[in-house]
Parts: C-alpha cells; sequence; structure tokens
C-alpha cells in the first residue's frame, strides 16, 4: 500500500478504491440504470454497458503495478477505452480519460 496522499489528493490505492465502488455499484444497479434507458433508443442496454466498462476499468486498474495516482489514472483510461460498450460505454470512458 502506498503512502496516505496529502490533504485534497487521491494515491493510487484510494482511485484504485474508488474505480472499484463506482463498478461495484453499477453491478448492484444495472437493472435500475437499464430502466432510466428511454434516450434516444429505449434498447435498456446502459445499464449494463456501463458496468461492463467499468469492469474494464478495474481488472486494467488492477494490474497496475505503478501504485502513483498517474500511473493508475492511466491504466484506468486504457481499460475504460479499450473495454467501452455501447454509446454511454464510450462517453463513461471519455469522462474517466478526463
Amino acid at each position: 500500500m502506498s503512502a496516505p496522499a496529502e490533504a485534497g489528493t487521491l494515491s493510487g490505492d484510494e482511485l484504485r478504491g474508488l474505480c472499484c465502488a463506482a463498478a461495484t455499484w453499477l453491478e448492484h444497479h444495472v437493472e435500475q440504470v437499464n430502466a432510466l434507458n428511454v434516450f434516444p433508443v429505449p434498447d435498456g442496454d446502459t445499464g449494463t454497458n456501463m458496468f461492463l466498462t467499468m469492469r474494464s476499468t478495474v481488472h486494467e486498474a488492477d494490474g497496475c503495478r505503478d501504485t502513483s495516482a498517474g500511473a493508475v489514472l492511466a491504466a484506468m483510461s486504457h481499460g475504460a477505452l479499450m473495454g467501452a460498450r455501447g454509446n454511454s460505454g464510450v462517453i463513461l470512458s471519455q469522462i474517466i480519460a478526463g
């Protein structure tokens, strides 16, 4: 585990933890998010696509050996982009990338 970050900043471990928490939340609320999906096409897969994108994001972050926040965020960004599913996943990947 890396040293605690300065006040107002996140360490790589804290960033990874937030990523995992977001993926877990999506996993538990996939159907609720799917039900919100009405525009532009009510295909009901937004929650699924966002969860699959976050799962790829977590996988890439977990494989990052460098614990600095910058390296973890770069891994998350790569994982999100490469694992993006559907329009919502691509949008989410761009939010993660900044």
